[in-house]
């Protein structure tokens, strides 16, 4: 019988992170921009308030089409060339949003640079999930700090004279870090996807589509509890008659970074699923907790901490037991969760008042915890 032990992924390095740093933070920048930016957009194009919203639909549209079309791109060309086309289409969407003429060719823009950065985000996840946890969680934190700081950047450059330089200062600003982030890639290299070596006799993973499923499923609840925190905690605190709602969510999304900046230091001593398992069940008692309003704020907060490192973690883990090239398909389904998970909230609370908040997401963190057992005990079985 012919072994083989795994090829060891690249030790983490600054030129490993340079590239992720840079368009991590240009995705959080531009993927937050759009809601501050509104009262421009209504200025330079004449639209209404009730309107204005489908430049952020379409941004967000092109976003979700992009990774699995760059799944199966990623069979055929490499990581860099990837990246180097999406940062391509997403500089000349967000200069087209700028320069356009007329409200359909913005929204149209908008969707073109979504789509780069669906294909940007796609690619450098795969990569850096292939690396290992701690590289996709640091890369991810840096997108936290890029979506903190877009608000601030459309406060400061942008202006409502409704010209095209009213939006020039906050769009353009991202087209000029998607060249950077270009540079950087030439200069320090973008990380191409780690393939663990297998013995030629290795058996396949045991019902690879099952465990695909079961990560879907584990990234849909996710992505559900982290939209469903950031659409309903401020209400749901407001309705307990708690002050400081809007703050309490402020330091749930520094929560979130900073746990992500931690998952990045510390992920490599605990194995991945004890890591999504530990959090899985802490959100559960966490959600629970929030029902007692001394204790819903402080709940909150530790939610983003607990949050933090699942993410990047199951990528991570996801490229250990199948392959890295199957992360694109993991977006597309954390975009559902993020779609389904506010309406769902929203539904429970016109229906049973605002304590089916916590109850929802300790359901969704339930549902969390037993996918990523099942996934768990998958991945053992194929071991």
């Amino acid at each position: 019988m012919t072994t083989a032990r795994p090829a060891a992924p690249p030790p983490l390095s600054w030129t490993l992170l340079a590239v992720g740093v840079a368009a991590f933070f240009t995705l959080g920048l531009i993927q937050a921009m759009y809601g501050p930016a509104f009262g421009l957009f209504q200025a330079r194009f004449g639209v209404s308030t009730a309107s204005v919203g489908v430049i952020a639909s379409a941004h967000f549209l092109g976003s979700a089409v992009a990774p699995p079309l760059m799944g199966l791109l990623l069979r055929r060309v490499s990581v860099r060339a990837g990246v180097s086309w999406s940062l391509l289409l997403l500089a000349l969407g967000v200069t087209g949003v700028v320069f356009a003429p007329a409200w359909p060719l913005a929204v149209a823009s908008a969707f073109l640079g979504g789509f780069g950065l669906g294909g940007v985000s796609a690619c450098l996840n795969a990569a850096y999930a292939s690396v290992g946890a701690r590289a996709v969680n640091l890369v991810n934190a840096v997108f936290g700090v890029g979506s903190m700081l877009a608000p601030l950047l459309v406060v400061g450059l942008g202006r409502a004279d409704g010209t095209p330089g009213g939006l020039a200062g906050p769009f353009l600003t991202v087209a000029a870090l998607c060249a950077v982030t270009f540079a950087v890639g030439r200069v320090w290299g973008v990380p191409g996807i780690h393939a663990p070596a297998r013995a030629a006799d290795a058996p396949a993973p045991a019902r690879p589509v099952v465990q695909a499923a079961l990560f879907a499923a584990l990234i849909v609840c996710y992505v559900g509890l982290e939209a469903g925190y950031g659409a309903w905690a401020s209400r749901y605190l407001t309705e307990l008659g708690l002050p400081g709602a809007a703050l309490t969510l402020s330091a749930f999304w520094a929560a979130l970074t900073v746990g992500r900046v931690l998952t990045g230091v510390f992920a490599g001593r605990v194995g991945a699923p004890r890591v999504v398992l530990s959090c899985g069940a802490a959100l559960v008692a966490l959600a629970l907790a929030m029902r007692v309003p001394a204790l819903a704020p402080l709940a909150v907060i530790l939610s983003g901490l607990a949050l933090a490192p699942v993410f990047g973690t199951t990528l991570a883990w996801l490229s250990q037991v199948l392959s890295a090239r199957l992360v694109p398909l993991l977006l597309v389904a954390g975009s559902l969760g993020g779609v389904l998970s506010p309406w769902l909230l929203g539904q429970a609370f016109a229906r049973f008042g605002a304590g089916a908040v916590p109850v929802t997401l300790a359901v969704l963190a339930a549902l969390m915890l037993l996918f990523t057992a099942l996934a768990r005990r998958g991945a053992r079985a194929a071991a």
